[in-house]
């Protein structure tokens, strides 16, 4: 955990002497309150692609134009996000339109579920836009904005939304929960690959039990 503290502190004093900020985020903060061992180190800035590469020159762009970097630091992988806003979810799956933004606040509404939308300053502070951290004490898991709306950009969410109660242990809010047992269809809009790269996050050892965990909610995958 001080791994972390330590990576944004060293990330923040490298941004700000660009006059940029910069935030842990996500599944990072989230593993990060949750006391768990972090494998993924995410940070989202206000600095565009191309200044993050020149800030942190030794890093793989190939997403760049999506707002992404890739870059090892202090011998740890991290990505580093471009805030950014999303729209026109044409395949179900990627935003066609990206729009960079400055304010984390904007950046929120584009991230999924509130446990996953949490901002880590270099001061420790946590700032929470969706009661994320009531939901993380509450073991909830509770989609941003409108559900029906939210899961038609990508289906991929369903799966990240079992994922996620099943690996932490947490229920998923009723309307959200209703909403998925009634709308599994949305998958067929997927390549199955890619809902089986996101299944294959589990443990290969809770595999068996989570095929079992999926089919209770009517999702029949071969795994």
């Amino acid at each position: 955990m001080n791994k972390l503290k330590d990576i944004l502190k060293k990330l923040d004093y490298l941004f700000t002497q660009h006059g940029y900020k910069i935030y842990a985020v996500g599944g990072t903060v989230r593993d990060f309150l949750l006391n768990i061992e972090l494998t993924d180190f995410d940070f989202a800035t206000d600095a565009p692609p191309e200044i993050v590469t020149k800030i942190i020159p030794m890093c793989d762009n190939r997403f760049a134009k999506y707002g992404v970097i890739t870059v090892i630091f202090e011998n740890v992988k991290i990505e580093i996000a471009t805030l950014r806003l999303e729209s026109n979810y044409k395949d179900f799956r990627h935003p066609s339109k990206i729009v960079f933004v400055k304010d984390i606040k904007e950046d929120y509404k584009r991230r999924d579920f509130t446990i996953n939308a949490l901002y880590m300053d270099s001061n420790f502070f946590i700032h929470d836009f969706g009661n994320g951290i009531t939901d993380l004490n509450t073991k909830t898991i509770r989609m941003i904005g409108d559900i029906s709306q939210r899961m038609k950009e990508d289906p991929l969410r369903i799966i990240r939304a079992l994922r996620f109660s099943f690996i932490l242990g947490f229920q998923i809010e009723e309307n959200l929960q209703n909403f998925i047992k009634n709308n599994i269809n949305l998958l067929n809009n997927l390549n199955k690959e890619k809902i089986k790269q996101d299944i294959h996050k589990i443990k290969q050892s809770d595999l068996k039990a989570f095929a079992q965990f999926l089919s209770d909610f009517g999702v029949n995958i071969e795994l």
